[in-house]
């Protein structure tokens, strides 16, 4: 592995041990799909279960530090500027039917900066990791954006809203996991990311990376915490993707 600081390193292991539990949940999907429960209790108990690894393990070494989380909204701890960015598993939807794209999103946030990113796809085993001033990487390979400039080219992700508002001018999909839309425009496989009223912990990890790997993310902190308008892009269509959408 490249050279990464240990609070990186810390929420690479911590992504790795909470895989397991959601892998192994995950292939229990099918049976539960019968079950008189119903999955959608599972789901919110694999969430659950899922954060509670994340914090317990990013604790261990790191007692200090605060955390926003999906599932616990704020936790404060001795550290009150410095938090844990947390999505126990991003793509919940996805995960409940059985489709094979979700993530877990970790980010460190420092005095209101995002210092250090992680995005971890458990099934198709990826992991995209960024540090302020020291790059974007996927599985230890260095990434970067896109070099489409034209935008009839380009390839968009966003919600259901974004495409039905901004369709047939742009090529859009919405995968139904906004962690891994931003890894994609990261590492070039999308060129864009937009998205409305969308939550930090969705985010803040997709920004680092994006900007780390030469892309360009708005100004997240402007917004309240669950109602962020994120726009991002790499750095040659950005402008004409924020003309393209216009003030959706």
């Amino acid at each position: 592995m490249n050279s990464i600081s240990s609070n990186l390193n810390l929420m690479i292991k911590a992504c790795d041990k909470a895989s397991k539990f959601i892998i192994r949940d995950f292939g229990e999907i099918e049976n539960l799909q019968v079950s008189k429960k119903g999955p959608r209790d599972f789901v919110t108990k694999t969430d659950k279960k899922v954060e509670e690894i994340l914090v317990s393990e990013l604790t261990k070494s790191k007692k200090g530090y605060s955390f926003i989380t999906e599932e616990s909204g704020k936790i404060f701890n001795k550290n009150k500027n410095i938090f844990w960015i947390i999505d126990p598993i991003d793509g919940t939807i996805n995960f409940l039917h059985g489709i094979p794209h979700f993530a877990i999103s970790i980010a460190l946030q420092i005095e209101n900066e995002i210092q250090s990113g992680v995005i971890y796809d458990p099934i198709k085993n990826e992991i995209f990791y960024a540090e302020k001033n020291n790059g974007a990487f996927q599985d230890n390979n260095r990434i970067r954006v896109s070099k489409k400039i034209n935008i009839e080219e380009c390839l968009f992700a966003s919600n259901n809203e974004g495409i039905k508002k901004i369709h047939p001018q742009l090529n859009l999909r919405n995968t139904g996991c906004a962690a891994l839309d931003l890894a994609y425009v990261g590492c070039g496989r999308l060129d864009g990311f937009f998205h409305n009223k969308i939550n930090l912990w969705d985010v803040a990890a997709g920004k680092i990376i994006i900007e780390e790997a030469g892309g360009k993310v708005n100004n997240i902190s402007a917004f309240k915490t669950n109602e962020i308008n994120i726009r991002a892009g790499n750095s040659s269509i950005y402008d004409k993707m924020l003309k393209e959408i216009g003030n959706f």
